[in-house]
């Protein structure tokens, strides 16, 4: 750092707070370490009784924090996101829609990994809803030198790192089996659940039907939606491993392509996730766990908004939910505010 005349400082960037104190009414910063001074800062700076400053001497190859900030910000910025002006070094960056947040762990990891630099994000893989704050970014020291940001810079090339998939307006179809429930012997309590939460995700239930433990009706059922126009099926009961349980084998008799039968996840185990493919069409079929009936939160509420999203999920993804994939039942649920599924 250097000390100048404060009427030539102008461009020059702070190493220090510089205090005011007006009796009684308030006491602090008036101007940041790391404020690049104007010259419309230079009354006020003589003012407050400042005749001289301490100053960063600017160096060909270096950057200030704020110009440092807008390439982190670069890198991450896409559709349907918007960012602040750097504060003290640092850009948030906020969700302009309700949608899925997907990261690039990779290349998020890589860019932190260089050091004097950092970009914090929520969880990729989970919803977010307009106005929500989603990363921020700045680096760590008051200037950074340019070959190490044009690293980042490198790195982030191509496509930003963030992105938000906005929800679909999609039609759901919901096959509820059970013989007990066909018959009349026991009220559905599942297909009701099932319909208030994926509504929450703005999903039309265009229709239930309910058919005993058959695989050809199961797998009839099914096809009927898919033909009606449905987006996703949806199949509760019949999932476990008893023989009288007869969901998973009309999945696959369908001719559904089964990515994965069981996950990583508790309560939810027992998933079925498959992609029927129809008139070229690819619609998600999920056999659900009697869980979902019961349980607060499960595998469903992990995999439904990727799927209203138009992710689709691979068994590799479906996989990684092992660490963070147990419900920890807390008396009062802060679902998505743990670690459920992280």
């Amino acid at each position: 750092m250097k000390c100048v005349k404060t009427e030539e400082a102008v461009g020059h960037v702070l190493c220090h707070d510089i205090t005011e104190i007006v009796p009684g009414v308030f006491k602090g910063a008036a101007f940041k370490k790391g404020h690049i001074v104007t010259a419309e800062d230079i009354p006020k700076l003589l003012s407050l009784g400042k005749e001289n400053l301490y100053v960063w001497e600017k160096k060909e190859g270096f950057l200030h924090e704020d110009e440092a900030a807008y390439i982190l910000r670069d890198i991450c910025l896409n559709e349907n996101m918007s960012a602040t002006e750097p504060k003290e070094g640092k850009i948030e960056i906020r969700a302009e829609a309700d949608g899925l947040l997907k990261i690039d762990s990779g290349r998020l990891l890589a860019v932190n990994s260089l050091g004097e630099m950092m970009i914090a994000t929520r969880h990729g893989n989970f919803p977010v809803k307009k106005g929500d704050e989603i990363a921020a970014m700045r680096v760590i020291p008051l200037v950074i030198e340019e070959k190490k940001m044009n690293r980042a810079a490198e790195i982030g090339a191509g496509r930003p790192i963030l992105e938000i998939m906005p929800f679909a307006r999609l039609k759901a179809g919901i096959v509820v089996t059970g013989s007990e429930v066909a018959k009349g012997r026991i009220e559905d309590a599942f297909g009701p659940v099932v319909k208030q939460k994926v509504e929450e995700y703005g999903v039309q239930v265009m229709g239930k039907q309910t058919v005993p433990d058959d695989r050809e009706q199961i797998a009839a059922a099914i096809s009927g939606f898919v033909e009606r126009g449905a987006d996703m099926v949806l199949c509760t009961g019949g999932m476990s491993v008893d023989p009288d349980d007869k969901t998973p084998g009309a999945i696959k008799e369908l001719g559904a392509d089964i990515i994965s039968y069981g996950a990583p996840v508790l309560p939810g185990a027992m998933l079925v996730l498959a992609y029927y493919r129809h008139e070229g069409r690819e619609i998600p079929v999920l056999g659900l766990p009697g869980c979902v009936m019961y349980s607060g939160r499960t595998v469903f509420d992990l995999v439904l908004p990727r799927v209203v999203a138009g992710d689709k999920i691979d068994g590799k993804s479906l996989a990684s939910y092992g660490e963070g994939g147990l419900c920890l039942n807390c008396q009062v649920c802060h679902f998505p505010d743990c670690g459920f599924g992280k």
